[in-house]
Order: structure tokens, then C-alpha cells, then sequence
């Protein structure tokens, strides 16, 4: 009795679907309704404790730095290996002032609960520190390896002025194309939460962001590049040389840690972050179809990869105890100035319980009742 209308109804349902799908309305609607939500939610306490060290490390170690090549060296007197190490500690200064910000953001479950233009303004400065560190540890290092391989024409040619033209350049070239963080719409809106570059919109053309992200990658991997080939003739360069004294033992081993700090800069910090950031960015963008958790995966490594970015601003004042002697001088007089200072602290306070100890055993004994 009822089989005849029930395969009448089957029927005009399959026909119904069939027209939605036609209409591209029911596979939209299928493909909301299996959309992943990608979030590595361990990031929020990571990221909140994490920025709050490298706040306080980089921040009195790049001030300290920056305080210490004002008072060493006269403005006239900075050559362009010194020029260039002022810069690298600036950038990073840069970055390292926008951090309470970031701390905020994550401390609030990835909620930007600021005004917008400071997501911007910290969007645009992690942006530039970044890769004017990279920018500056090759200059820093091709510096290095004309000192090393060619000592007397780099002697003759190294001059200031080189130094300020090339600086000049670096902060042009990085600074003015990011302008785009300080204009564009940093604050996207998920649910109830506001996110601060974090997503694209990727209802228009995304092919421009995608070609700004191939762009840095390239230009990323080709200054990694230069890093690698110079730091391989420096260390050919200083293992081939007979050493004639102790002081020359001394220099090649200082040139070797040289060597040995910047490359762990580049490929514990900056190689990691730009190795996932192209799949990252295939993938948020939907250029890039894979399964939900391969994006939740692809995600969590790309949110370690920025952990690890942010170590640079505290590892870059390591490579100035390498590059300058007066640099090392100063710091190891003022290490062993703050030793002594506790020793003598320590000292007295002996001194003093010892006298204290003597009078007390002077003192007559209280009569008893």
C-alpha cells in the first residue's frame, strides 16, 4: 500500500539533490558542513610564556649591547662591520618592544583585544625584524669573508660610508614593500574571537599572496645560500693557514665560533619557519587540498617554526662577543667586575660575622638570677 509512494518520494528526492547539486548549492553545503577547523590550541600558554623570556633576555641583552657601542665607539669611529651590527641590534630591538603585545594576544586565547592599528604595527615590525636579521647576518658574514680571504684589499676598501649605503638599502628594500602591514586590514574576525593575521581572505584573487610568499622564500633561500658558500671558504680559508703563534690560534678559533653562531642562527631560527611557510600558506589560502589532519599537523609544526623564529633576538648578541675586540674586552671587564664586586660583597659579609662573632665572644656573661 505504501511502496508505490514511497518510491515516488525516493525519486523526487534523488531528483531534488541532483538539481541542488547542479546549482552547486548542496556540494557548498556538504563542503561547510566537513569544514576543518585548524587551531593548535598548546600554542596559547607556549607562546604567552615563551615571549615573556625572550622579552626580558633580548631586551636587556640588545640594550646592553646597543649601550655598550655607544659608549666604546664614537659615531665617527664605527666602520662597516660595526655599522652593520648597530642595525642587527636595532631591528631586533624593533621586535622586541612590540612583544608585550603579542603576550596579550596569546595570554587571551588568540583574541586581539587591542585597537587594530597596534596589530598592524606589530605585524609590520616582526615582519621587518626578521628579515633584516637575515639581511644583516650576510652582509655581517660576506663582511667576514673578504676580512678572511682578502685581508689587505678589505682593509683598504672598508670604509663607512659603504656601510651606511649599504644599510640604507636594506632597511629600503625591506621596510617601504612592507608598508602592506600597515594598510592592510591585519584583524580578521572568527566566531567571537578577533585574530591578528592569522587568516586570509580567500574569497577573492589570492594569487598576489601567494607570489609574496614564493618571493620571500626565494630571496630567503638565496641569501641562506651566499651564507653557506662564504662560511665554507672562511673555514677552508682558516683550516689551510699554518698557524705561527698563540695569538693566531686564538683568532682562528674566535673566527670559528663566528662561523659556527651564524649558521646555528639560520638553520635553528630562520631555515625551519621558511621551509613549512610556503605548504602553510598553499594550504590556508586552499590551493592545497588535504586532508583535516594533515592541516591540523601541517599547523602545529608551522606554530613551532615561529617559536623557533623568535629565538634570533636573543642568540644575535652572542655573534658581537665574535666580531669585535674591544667589543670582548669591555664585556669580559665588566663580567669580571660584577664577580669581583660579589666576591667582595661576600667577602665583607664574612668579615663582618667573623667581627660579629669576636665581640659577642668578648662581651661578659649575663648574670644569672
Amino acid at each position: 500500500m505504501y511502496k508505490p509512494r514511497m518510491e515516488e518520494e525516493d525519486t523526487m528526492t534523488t531528483a531534488m539533490v541532483s538539481k541542488l547539486d547542479e546549482n552547486g548549492t548542496y556540494s557548498a553545503l556538504l563542503r561547510q558542513t566537513k569544514e576543518c577547523h585548524v587551531d593548535s590550541e598548546f600554542r596559547y600558554l607556549l607562546f604567552t610564556i615563551y615571549y615573556s623570556i625572550i622579552f626580558i633576555l633580548g631586551f636587556v641583552a640588545n640594550t646592553y649591547v646597543l649601550w655598550l657601542f655607544t659608549r666604546l665607539y664614537a659615531k665617527k669611529k664605527l666602520n662597516e662591520i660595526k655599522i652593520f651590527i648597530v642595525n642587527l641590534t636595532t631591528a631586533d630591538l624593533l621586535f622586541l618592544v612590540t612583544l608585550p603585545t603579542w603576550i596579550v594576544y596569546y595570554n587571551n586565547k588568540g583574541n586581539w583585544i587591542m585597537p587594530s592599528f597596534l596589530c598592524n604595527i606589530a605585524g609590520y615590525l616582526f615582519f621587518v625584524n626578521t628579515y633584516c636579521s637575515v639581511a644583516f647576518l650576510g652582509v655581517i658574514t660576506y663582511n667576514r669573508y673578504q676580512a678572511v680571504t682578502k685581508p689587505i684589499s678589505t682593509v683598504q676598501s672598508s670604509t663607512r660610508r659603504r656601510g651606511i649605503y649599504v644599510t640604507l638599502a636594506i632597511w629600503v628594500l625591506i621596510g617601504v614593500p612592507s608598508i602592506y602591514f600597515l594598510v592592510d586590514n591585519g584583524t580578521t574576525t572568527e566566531g567571537h574571537l578577533t585574530r591578528c593575521f592569522e587568516r586570509y581572505d580567500t574569497s577573492g584573487n589570492t594569487t598576489p599572496i601567494l607570489a609574496f610568499h614564493v618571493v620571500i622564500c626565494i630571496c630567503f633561500f638565496v641569501a641562506f645560500l651566499l651564507v653557506l658558500v662564504c662560511n665554507a671558504f672562511i673555514i677552508r680559508t682558516l683550516m689551510s693557514k699554518s698557524l705561527q703563534s698563540r695569538r693566531s690560534a686564538h683568532v682562528r678559533q674566535r673566527a670559528l665560533w663566528l662561523v659556527t653562531t651564524v649558521l646555528t642562527v639560520f638553520i635553528l631560527c630562520f631555515v625551519p619557519h621558511h621551509l613549512v611557510d610556503l605548504p602553510w600558506t598553499l594550504m590556508v589560502l586552499k590551493k592545497w587540498d588535504i586532508s583535516c589532519q594533515k592541516q591540523k599537523i601541517l599547523n602545529d609544526i608551522h606554530q613551532v617554526t615561529l617559536v623557533l623564529l623568535g629565538a634570533n633576538c636573543v642568540l644575535d648578541p652572542i655573534i658581537y662577543c665574535f666580531l669585535t675586540k674591544k667589543f670582548r674586552k669591555h664585556l669580559s671587564e665588566n663580567l669580571k667586575n660584577i664577580k669581583d664586586s660579589r666576591k667582595c660583597s661576600r667577602q665583607t659579609t664574612d668579615t663582618v660575622m667573623e667581627g660579629m662573632v669576636q665581640l659577642d665572644n668578648c662581651l661578659p656573661a649575663s648574670p644569672k638570677p
